[in-house]
Formats: C-alpha cells, sequence, structure tokens
C-alpha cells in the first residue's frame, strides 16, 4: 500500500488490496472494497458538481447504513471538512451545530433530511440531500439520482495531511456543543495504532452497532476499512440478531459498549450461539464491571479488552495490546506515538508519582487541533505545550496501566454517550415554570448513569414533572433528557450563589 496521507485515499488504496473482497455487510446491501471506491468517487464527484470546495464543511446526519460510509470517504476525497453527527440530535441542536462550523452541505437520511427541511432558511447551507428512495419534497436533493448521475473516477488532489479532516461535536460544559477541530493525520495515526494493538488484519470480520458518527464506532469503521478487514454493520442493537450475526458470520471481533455485553449476557439462549471464531472483543464508553467482564471472557471464549477516548482525540487514547499485558479495570496503555501522565489537578505542569490521583493528561499527534472558533475552550483544554486536560481523575500503576477514579467535570455517561449538565441545565432553564434547575446523575443498572433534574419552581407555579420531560423531549436528543424530575425548595450553593452539583444528592428523596 502506498502512503496514506489523508483519509479519503482509504477507499482507493483498499481496493487496491483487496478488490472484491466484501468490505460491508449491512441488512440491505453488502459492498466489496471495490464497490466502496467506485460509490465513494461518484459521492465525490457529486459534491464537486454543486460547488463543495476544498475546505467546506459538510455535515452527515444518519445512522448506520451503506450511504453514510459512501458520503463519508466521497466528502474527504474533495478534501472537505467532514462534520459527523449524531443521528439523535434534534433539529434545533443540528440547526446549532451547522451553523456554528458554517455547514455548506448537509447530507442525511430521509427521515432527518424532513426534520431538518427548514434548516436552509436558517444557516449559510446550500444544499441538503437526503438517503433513500422515497419521494422527496422540493429543496431536498436525492442521494441517489447524485450517484447515478456521477462519474467512477475521482482524482483526489494534493491534501495536507496536518489539514482539517473532521469536525467532531462534543457536549460543552458551556452548555453549548464545541467542534473538536482533528487533522488527517491525527484520525489515520489513531487508527493505525489502534490496529496496531488489536492485531487487525484482512484475516478479521468485525460485527458492531455501534454508530459511525460517535469516536468510538469511527474508529472501528475506518479501522477496518483501511486494514482490510470485513464490516458487519448494524443500524442499531439487538442482542439476539448480534449473536446470530456473530455466528453466521463467524467473526472474530465484536466491538460495543457495556450496556450491549449486558445484554447478551442476560439473553436466556446465550450458550446457544457458537461465538468460538471470537479471537478478542472490546469495550469502551463508560466503565464495566470487573466481574462482568470476567463472565464474558468465560462465556465469549475470548479476552475482551478495555479501551478509552475522546472526540478531542479523533479515537482511542488507551487500550491494551490483544498479545500483551491485560489488566481489568484499567482502560489500558497509551497508544504508540503517545504519552499519557497523571497531573496535578491544580497545577498540570507537575506529573504525580505511580498510584497518585490527579488528572489524566494526553500529548501527541492524536490530540485535536482546538475547538472550532472557540480559543477560550482551546486555551483551557489544550496546555502551551500541548498537553489535553482529559477531564478524568486517575492513576497509572507500574505497568503505565491507566485505572479511572473519578471524573473531574459534571460529565454524565449514559449508554457511552456523553451528557452534560449544563446543556440540559440551559433548556430546562427555559421552561416558563421554572426559576432555578441543576442537573445531576442517578445510577442505572443498564446505561450507567441517567441524568436527573432538581427544580425550584418559580413563584406560584406548580410544574408537573412529565410536562418538564416533556418539554426536554423537543429540545433534545433523547439520551439527554433527564429521566427523573424532583421539585425542591432551594438549591446546594456556594457562598457566590454557584450551585454545588456534587450536593444534589443530599436533597434525594
Amino acid at each position: 500500500m502506498t502512503l496514506i496521507n489523508s483519509i479519503g485515499v482509504i477507499p482507493r488504496e483498499a481496493a487496491k488490496l483487496y478488490g472484491d473482497r466484501i468490505a460491508l455487510i449491512l441488512p440491505d446491501r453488502e459492498l466489496s472494497f471495490n464497490e466502496l471506491e467506485v460509490l465513494s468517487n461518484r459521492c465525490a464527484n457529486a459534491l464537486v458538481d454543486l460547488g463543495v470546495k476544498p475546505g467546506d464543511r459538510v455535515t452527515l446526519y444518519s445512522g448506520n447504513c451503506w450511504e453514510w460510509i459512501v458520503c463519508y470517504y466521497g466528502a474527504l476525497k474533495t478534501g472537505a471538512v467532514i462534520n459527523p453527527i449524531n443521528v439523535m440530535l434534534t433539529p434545533g441542536e443540528v440547526e446549532f451545530v451547522a451553523n456554528d462550523c458554517g455547514a455548506t452541505v448537509v447530507i442525511a437520511s430521509h427521515e432527518k433530511a424532513l426534520s431538518i427541511k427548514d434548516v436552509k432558511e436558517k444557516s449559510q447551507v446550500r444544499e441538503l440531500i437526503a438517503f433513500g428512495d422515497e419521494a422527496l419534497p422540493e429543496g431536498i436533493l436525492s442521494f441517489n439520482d447524485m450517484l447515478d448521475g456521477s462519474s467512477d473516477e475521482f482524482q483526489i488532489g494534493e491534501i495536507d495531511p496536518d489539514s482539517l479532516s473532521t469536525i467532531g461535536y462534543t457536549s460543552g460544559t458551556t452548555g453549548h456543543p464545541k467542534g473538536a477541530c482533528l487533522s488527517h493525520r491525527g484520525i489515520l495515526l489513531n487508527v493505525a495504532m489502534t490496529a496496531l494493538m488489536h492485531q487487525r488484519s484482512d484475516r478479521d470480520t468485525v460485527v458492531t452497532a455501534l454508530p459511525c458518527p460517535h469516536v468510538y464506532g469511527n474508529v472501528v469503521m475506518s479501522g477496518a476499512i483501511q486494514n482490510g478487514m470485513t464490516l458487519v454493520l448494524h443500524p442499531a442493537f439487538e442482542e439476539k440478531t448480534i449473536l446470530q450475526s456473530i455466528q453466521d458470520h463467524k467473526a472474530t471481533m465484536f466491538e460495543g459498549v457495556p450496556t450491549m455485553y449486558m445484554f447478551m449476557l442476560n439473553h436466556p439462549e446465550l450458550d446457544d450461539y457458537d461465538l468460538s471464531s471470537l479471537r478478542c472483543c472490546t469495550v469502551g464508553g463508560q466503565t464495566m464491571p470487573k466481574p462482568k467482564m470476567e463472565e464474558v471472557e468465560q462465556r465469549f471464549g475470548c479476552p475482551l479488552i478495555e479501551l478509552w477516548g475522546m472526540t478531542e482525540l479523533g479515537g482511542l487514547g488507551t487500550t491494551f495490546a490483544t498479545n500483551g499485558l491485560i489488566k481489568h479495570g484499567s482502560i489500558g496503555v497509551a497508544l504508540p506515538y503517545t504519552q499519557a501522565r497523571i497531573a496535578d489537578t491544580e497545577n498540570a505542569d507537575k506529573t504525580l508519582p505511580i498510584g497518585e490521583v490527579g488528572e489524566l493528561m494526553i500529548k501527541g499527534d492524536i490530540v485535536m487541533q482546538g475547538y472550532f472558533g472557540n480559543e477560550q475552550a482551546t486555551g483551557d483544554t489544550i496546555e502551551p505545550d500541548g498537553w489535553l486536560h482529559t477531564g478524568d481523575v486517575a492513576t497509572m500503576d507500574e505497568d503505565g496501566c491507566i485505572f479511572i477514579v473519578d471524573r473531574k467535570k459534571d460529565m454524565i455517561l449514559t449508554a457511552g454517550f456523553n451528557v452534560y449538565p449544563a446543556e440540559i441545565e440551559r433548556v430546562v432553564a427555559g421552561h416558563p415554570d421554572v426559576a432555578l434547575v441543576a442537573v445531576g446523575s442517578i445510577p442505572d443498572e443498564d446505561k450507567g448513569e441517567l441524568a436527573k433534574a432538581y427544580i425550584v419552581p418559580k413563584t406560584g407555579a406548580a410544574p408537573k414533572a412529565a410536562d418538564i420531560i416533556t418539554y426536554c423531549r423537543e429540545h433534545l436528543a433523547a439520551y439527554k433528557v433527564p429521566r427523573k424530575v424532583q421539585f425542591v425548595d432551594d438549591l446546594p450553593k456556594t457562598s457566590t450563589g454557584k450551585v454545588m452539583r456534587r450536593e444534589l444528592k443530599t436533597l434525594d428523596k
């Protein structure tokens, strides 16, 4: 394989090596490496015909499907910057992201395209494109028609590996999402080093239901294409379907979040499935109890490898090598060509000794360039010498294995998704009956944590919990909506009037 210095080159080089071998298997279609190259070329030509230029932002708003992957590579072939967003975002959230990053094209599933059909009137988006064969209203272009009218060949121009490839949005502590700017080099290095640690190769078949726009799902998808693996991609997780898929496709890897493993372990017919083809599984997104990890290994018959990553890293930051030391309860060691250290939470320049608790910090080419259009947040997150604040409190042992202790920030992890209290508080505070609001977390056996809203009603108002939740569903993605609402007389505050989120649990009843 020739040198790959930009993400859009991956399908071309993979097609040279693997040709008609199957690259993607989805419920409705299979694609060979050659077909993926041709379709992504057609997509690139169609986007150029629509006026897409290098540096333009192209937003992808869809669940897992073959079209998403074709568009991902097609847009990057043109030199455009890809903006993959969570399919669960509401139209209002999509509008914010499109405006913030300056997207000129939004490509979406049929359903999602209809939900944001007015986005062109509220942003600088020029074209809205929809997947599928269904009829479309005026103003929305058909993706299928675009492909049918385009050439199979596309000449990729010179793309600087250090140039911007991706703007990935992560919820912000200010109440609005922030766009992490990632280079081609950073993502390519992350994918390559992940493959090295896990020994991913063209002999592997990986089954997953992780969403492609999510940082974990994206590195799984990219790693499969770049390394000649067969990717069996499911639109959603359903334990019986996944177990059958592992058996039918003789998968060598399954990759998911703890909730997925919990559901599979609880499936009454788990032991009836033949999972003997698995050589390893990976788990990330949130911590998983060690006894459950041991049960997965025993019943699946293969190692379960933990990993940890961030949108700000374009994928993984740490994991274990499949042929090396593995410690359950640890997120692993730093990827090759990446540094990790535990810093004093009050002085980031001070590295703490082995075993002491501090903030996990990461340095290397995988670290983002910064937050798009947000110098303040960038400066708060990346030190002048390049060390990234992860916000996770951790320890490191003598083998370099890292153990997460707690989160420095108040982030809530719901089924692997990052949920920030400030974003929910901003929405709830807009309800006409709410005087004050603070958001904390409550434990959940299946999803790890869920958001809970503590509300001080306005004088004379008597809001109902159901009304607050309904209001949130209109303005927030489903995974961000608080599952419980408690009305209180007051909130715990500091002497300056700042709400102390860590004290919210004292109000529980």
